[in-house]
């Protein structure tokens, strides 16, 4: 990466700066999580060294400013797991996954400069499924929550409801924000991250739209044009496959 960049090194590479190269860095992670969830292998094999050549990138420009070396990047995270497990480097005890997340989050709370509120400081270009999930945990743990589930989805049929009276598209769009962000605190209730959640059922459209596709090729046809009661057929057949 210094070579490429070097005053005699790549005319593309040269040019790049933080924010130019930033937008690769979420690419390449998102082409990581797709290779995951396709359980392609030697792509991920592939994708990760992509992903792996972002913080190169990042901290080889950052060390052409004396900002700081890749080094200190692994070495801030090397202390950071051995502080924050203090129940496999240290005297702590923590027997669940939950007793660790507890341990944790108090560890990274004393870290952290103080907040001027509970829900300060969450990154505001998360994608809007990720900053909800931050934002109802946050609140869930000053303890402005539900007191079980039942109640959770009690709320999403009161938010359904409310749905169906709205009659301007703005009212329309706030009631549907509202059904995104009650999703996203029964997910929390069941442990189930929604992002991903939605990723996975992303995913599962596209293949039974694909084997939709197929048939109907077979048949010397496309999807549009074919009547709704025979793509539903299909599509329970792909559901079935």
């Amino acid at each position: 990466m210094a070579r490429l960049r070097a005053p005699d090194g790549c005319p593309w590479d040269r040019e790049q700066t933080f924010d130019t190269i930033k937008r690769y860095t979420l690419e390449e992670t998102y082409e990581v999580m797709e290779a995951i969830e396709d359980r392609d292998w030697p792509a991920l094999r592939e994708e990760l060294g992509d992903l792996l050549l972002q913080p190169v990138f990042h901290a080889q420009m950052a060390s052409e400013q004396d900002l700081f070396r890749i080094e200190d990047s692994l070495r801030a995270i090397n202390e950071k797991l051995i502080r924050r497990h203090p129940h496999i480097f240290g005297d702590a005890s923590a027997e669940t996954a939950d007793d660790v997340k507890t341990v944790w989050d108090s560890i990274k709370a004393t870290e952290k400069p103080a907040k001027n509120g509970i829900l300060e400081g969450i990154n505001k270009a998360l994608p809007a499924l990720l900053e909800a999930k931050e934002i109802s945990s946050r609140a869930a743990k000053a303890g402005f929550d539900w007191d079980s589930v039942e109640q959770v989805i009690d709320k999403l049929h009161e938010e359904l409801d409310e749905l169906k009276t709205a009659t301007t598209p703005d009212e329309r769009e706030g009631e549907i924000g509202d059904l995104f962000f009650v999703l996203v605190n029964i997910a929390r209730f069941y442990k189930v991250d929604p992002e991903q959640a939605l990723r996975r059922t992303n995913t599962k459209f596209k293949k039974r739209f694909k084997h939709l596709e197929r048939r109907l090729e077979e048949k010397g046809r496309v999807v549009e044009g074919t009547p709704i009661g025979e793509l539903e057929e299909l599509w329970q057949e792909a559901k079935r496959a």
